[in-house]
């Protein structure tokens, strides 16, 4: 007896004409350090100085709310990828939970959203690179990268996990190190300094300097930071051990977000006073080190931004193609991009890679319309992945604490009070986010991407669903 509402098959089902399914040549210590840093992102060593002008000392209150609203988010995803590992992730639990027309809609989105995000952190390494070299063309950098980075890609999983690996490695030590110098100057031990005690926490307007308003585009600002966490249960897929690589990832996840985010915050701006201009112009943490006099600070985090933009790109193209390959083993996008040779989807690859060095082009050919256009449109999808999540979250408890409850090998906190605590935030922003004027068109043009997908994944599925009961009429037996 057939139910409409069966759970949809898993995207280890390949296409037909795939000679071989997705490798597992990532091993335990690539996923450790991918799950290690894939929390430090570009947008922590550059974006939070804008969001530290407009929140003030109160920042590190922002990256606490909206810390607490990932670490849920990454709580309900772990659960469900422990049951249920797959290269697609949230879109595969999204389409058993929900339904094919929300693994759709969820799987797509983020994929534009890790193509379009392949070509601002190309264009962002591409200005690094100019610094240091004057005259050279931004586009040459950025071709460059995307050769490199596809390359990588195409070869094997093993050589994007060392990349990241090794990335990683050198954000996490970069953070460790600030920190640690950090601690010194706060406490009067680092050697030149005398402890700044809590007269930047309180002076220069106080703690809320700007009152709510700032305070709200400071969340609004760190909310978007966290983004690229979801990688590592991606990722998961093609490890040596995957339920376990998850599982550990996800409950590390706390402290990872306390210490890098929040600590770093507090660092900042117990250190300097939040109206330091260097803050927002040069970045919190060159502002900081070149106002302890660290020798050559400000060439150092230009390094190390670097390499979390590189690390972005590496991360994105293969994120964008194991999610494109996933959809495509479930019969939701063009089978070509489902082509397996090597364990590796190389035409996904390239696809990711190409588009994503397009959004580059159109920045420069059309900068103020359709570029702006682009960006505005990806402004809001990692909260609507999020609510996905939580809502896939909510079903695929209740059936697997009927049907499969040894799965349960991470499990949400408090299931299901949280989870909608979780679902109340996200709606939270989505009203902060109507409020602003530079967000609102933001929240409207990802709103209008969704829905479009969305509908678009509703005829996909009634087509295949006509299709079946046409079959099955024509061959009852075989149905």
């Amino acid at each position: 007896m057939s139910r409409t509402s069966a759970p949809a098959p898993a995207d280890s089902a390949l296409p037909a004409d795939s000679p071989a399914p997705l490798s597992h040549g990532l091993k335990q210590r690539h996923l450790s350090m991918i799950a290690l840093g894939g929390v430090i992102g570009a947008g922590l060593f550059v974006g939070s100085g804008t969001a530290i002008a407009a929140a003030g000392p109160a920042i590190v209150l922002a990256y606490a709310i909206s810390g607490a609203l990932v670490m849920l988010v990454m709580r309900m995803l772990g659960e469900m990828a422990a049951a249920n590992p797959a290269s697609g992730s949230f879109s595969v639990h999204a389409e058993r939970a929900i339904g094919p027309w929300a693994g759709f809609t969820a799987g797509w989105s983020f994929w534009f959203l890790l193509c379009v995000a392949v070509g601002l952190e190309g264009i962002g390494a591409s200005k690094i690179m100019t610094g240091w070299f004057p005259g050279t063309p931004e586009w040459a950098w950025v071709a460059l990268f995307m050769l490199v980075f596809c390359a990588t890609n195409l070869a094997a999983v093993k050589n994007f996990g060392e990349f990241e690996f090794w990335f990683a490695a050198l954000k996490v030590g970069a953070i460790v190190l600030f920190l640690g110098i950090g601690v010194l100057a706060i406490t009067g031990v680092l050697p030149g300094t005398d402890s700044p005690g809590t007269a930047n926490l309180t002076g220069h307007g106080g703690f809320l300097p700007n009152g709510s308003e700032g305070l709200i585009v400071g969340l609004l600002a760190s909310v978007f930071a966290y983004g690229g966490l979801e990688t590592v249960t991606i990722a998961a897929a093609e490890s040596e051990h995957p339920v376990q690589g998850v599982a550990k990832a996800v409950r590390t996840a706390m402290w990872r977000i306390g210490v890098f985010y929040i600590g770093s915050m507090a660092v900042v701006v117990t250190l300097l006073p939040w109206t330091d201009k260097a803050v927002a112009e040069k970045g919190p943490y060159v502002a900081t080190l070149e106002h302890l006099d660290i020798p050559y600070a400000g060439q150092i985090m230009n390094v190390v931004v670097l390499v979390a933009l590189l690390s972005a790109m590496n991360a994105n193209i293969y994120g964008a193609s194991r999610m494109a390959n996933s959809l495509v083993a479930r019969g939701q996008g063009p089978k070509v991009l489902g082509r397996i040779s090597g364990g590796v989807p190389r035409i996904a690859v390239l696809t990711s890679s190409v588009i994503g060095f397009g959004c580059v082009l159109l920045s420069y050919w059309r900068p103020d319309d359709v570029f702006i256009w682009l960006l505005n449109m990806i402004g809001a999808i990692i909260l609507v992945v999020w609510i996905f999540i939580a809502v896939s979250q909510l079903v695929m408890r209740r059936r697997l604490e009927r049907e499969e409850p040894s799965k349960l090998v991470v499990r949400m906190w408090a299931y299901p009070y949280l989870t909608y605590v979780a679902l109340a935030g996200m709606a939270a922003v989505f009203v902060l986010m109507a409020r602003e004027e530079g967000t609102r068109v933001q929240l409207y043009a990802t709103g209008g991407l969704t829905l479009a997908l969305a509908v678009v994944g509703y005829l996909v599925q009634t087509t295949r669903e006509k299709a079946a009961r046409a079959a099955a009429a024509k061959d009852p037996d075989a149905a």
